[in-house]
């Protein structure tokens, strides 16, 4: 027992820092231009992409409904870091639509900024409910400033890398974290759907123009990457709606 007391944290501990230590020694990723020749260009009256820029509506009512449950009916644990994802999303969809209607590399810092923070609350809230309550207390507001820091970065030096950390690097610690800890709630299935969903987004986005074309020209992957991500969201809220305690399961420790 003891020896698996400590394994469980000694291995979230040592990839965390693996990641970090690969993210480090890679050479520096410059944002390709390309990445805003997206497939779809359709107008509708004045606005531009109209479907890159619309898709993103989902985004802003499901976080606003995330937000309305997270004052109505506070969650007993890491409740700021499930207010802090849920605002992350909303403002999501202001810093997108913005983007899209006109995509450069400046308007995309207002398109990650709010997604880093809707990232890192989503993972030290998960964290906090399996391992223990004190990482919110302590890791919340470092982790939303580095999730920040790394798109500011990106900004002023063109290097994607811990963009990339804060984004894949929380996202996949995290089924190993879900895998070791026992959960305090139900309803995880809904957790374990939303990842998929926001597989499928990732997937998307990187096929935009190709699904573009095969569905005739009627949706890119990049809008439907944006109904997915919000379907992703949308599976979020529903087990913090629906989830209860887990019999006979206490606070989690390390």
């Amino acid at each position: 027992m003891i020896r698996w007391r400590w394994f469980r944290p000694a291995t979230v501990i040592f990839l965390a820092l693996s990641a970090c230590v690969a993210t480090l020694s890679i050479d520096p990723i410059a944002q390709p231009l390309s990445y805003h020749q997206l497939a779809d260009r359709r107008a509708f009256g004045k606005i531009p992409n109209v479907l890159d820029v619309a898709s993103n509506l989902p985004f802003l009512v499901i976080g606003l409904m995330g937000l309305s449950h997270c004052f109505h009916r506070p969650e007993p644990h890491a409740r700021y870091s499930w207010l802090l994802f849920f605002a992350g999303v909303s403002l999501v969809a202001l810093g997108s639509a913005y983007y899209h209607w006109s995509p450069n590399n400046q308007r995309l810092v207002w398109d990650r900024l709010p997604m880093t923070v809707a990232f890192m609350g989503l993972f030290v809230g998960l964290l906090s409910e399996r391992i223990d309550d004190m990482i919110e207390r302590y890791c919340l507001l470092p982790a939303v400033v580095f999730g920040i820091g790394s798109v500011v970065y990106w900004g002023f030096s063109d290097d994607l890398r811990f963009y990339g950390l804060v984004q894949f690097g929380s996202l996949l610690l995290l089924p190993l974290v879900l895998l070791l800890y026992e959960a305090r709630f139900t309803q995880q299935r809904l957790l374990l759907y939303a990842l998929l969903w926001y597989a499928v987004a990732k997937l998307c986005e990187a096929f935009d123009r190709e699904i573009f074309m095969v569905t005739g020209r009627i949706v890119s992957g990049h809008t439907l990457k944006h109904l997915f991500a919000a379907a992703a969201v949308w599976c979020i809220y529903r087990m913090l709606v629906k989830r209860v305690p887990v019999a006979g399961v206490g606070a989690a420790k390390g």
